[in-house]
């Protein structure tokens, strides 16, 4: 999963990247209003974490923006400012949840995982698709009630592809997804192949059906209707 952290305080702002690294996630971050507008404006997330006071803006114009741009991201404030103005403000531009500064951790990598179910997969402890369970709490695989083990990289895969089942995606997007924003100074896209590859062994040595339709030139369809 690929978040956006919008966070004005270097150590704040450092050991949140941190630790949800630690967790798997894909982070970018912005440490002011002006590259925090160009990431939201350039970029797709799975969530968006925005503080209201920014260098240069607010971080509520951030919100109105992803909204205007019809953003999948969910959205949750991170604010010292705890006020009911600020949380009714932003709640009502549209932002999914308000967590006050200071918080711990556990609880915002909790708040992003609620987020993310509710959001993707209907709010699912598990997800079920045909002979494929996903369990994202453990980040376990299992097909036909047999677990396989995959990397990072070849789980946040998957965890795409079910995400945008049945929609093309592009090889750029995938990109994004797995390595970050600098996905596009990359010289080829061989690593998604690689990726894909392994997953795609993985999956049907287990008995799983072969979903992945390549769309030449564009990118891949896991198509399952």
């Amino acid at each position: 999963m690929k978040v956006l952290l919008i966070e004005d305080e270097p150590e704040l702002r450092k050991s949140i990247k941190r630790f949800l690294y630690q967790e798997g996630y894909v982070v970018e971050s912005a440490e002011d209003y002006e590259k925090a507008s160009e990431k939201a404006g350039d970029y797709d997330y799975d969530c968006v974490l925005v503080d209201i006071t920014l260098p240069k803006g607010n971080g509520l114009d951030i919100v109105r923006q992803l909204k205007k741009n019809n953003s999948k991201a969910g959205i949750i404030i991170i604010s010292a400012k705890n006020s009911l103005d600020d949380k009714i403000a932003g709640l009502d531009l549209g932002a999914d949840d308000y967590l006050p500064k200071p918080f711990h951790l556990t609880e915002l990598n909790a708040r992003i995982k609620a987020l993310i179910r509710r959001r993707n997969f209907d709010g699912n402890q598990s997800i079920i698709l045909n002979e494929i369970t996903i369990l994202p709490e453990e980040r376990r695989v299992k097909v036909k009630n047999e677990e396989i083990t995959l990397t990072t990289k070849e789980y946040d895969l998957l965890l795409y592809f079910v995400s945008n089942k049945n929609r093309v995606v592009s090889k750029n997007s995938i990109a994004e997804h797995l390595v970050g924003d600098n996905a596009d100074q990359a010289d080829s896209h061989d690593f998604i192949y690689t990726h894909l590859k392994n997953l795609r062994k993985k999956l049907t040595e287990k008995g799983c059906a072969d979903y992945v339709q390549t769309i030449y030139g564009i990118g891949y369809n896991f198509k399952t209707d």
